[in-house]
């Protein structure tokens, strides 16, 4: 709920274990938002700078269902999927999955390289 009223996007789909079924989901599911966010923290880590990260991009492909109780864990896994000497960037491919099934598609940040 505390993400809802960050991001503006207060769909009880995200909170509502019992809107969420009533729609067809297997109850709440995370923000896509919030699961795009969380995976380019394995970026801004990695380039010890979140400023770094100058241009990222994803498809949701398939939504991070929360149980009740408890949490969602997703799995992140990143490679350099490009270099670019003449502009100083790299770009970053994530792989991001939870229960095995990959959650984020195209994901891909690029990274100024100082």
């Amino acid at each position: 709920m505390r993400y809802a009223g960050a991001s503006g996007d207060f769909n009880p789909i995200h909170y509502n274990d019992v809107f969420a079924q009533g729609v067809g989901l297997p109850g709440v599911i995370a923000h896509g938002m919030f699961t795009m966010g969380a995976a380019v923290n394995l970026v801004a880590d990695w380039a010890c700078d979140p400023a770094a990260v100058i241009d990222y991009g994803v498809r949701f492909t398939r939504p991070v269902p929360v149980p009740n109780p408890g949490e969602a864990l997703i799995e992140v896994t990143g490679v350099v999927g490009a270099l670019d000497p003449d502009a100083g960037t790299a770009r970053i491919d994530l792989t991001v999955v939870f229960d095995g099934v990959k959650v984020l598609g195209r994901s891909q940040a690029v990274v100024r390289l100082d």
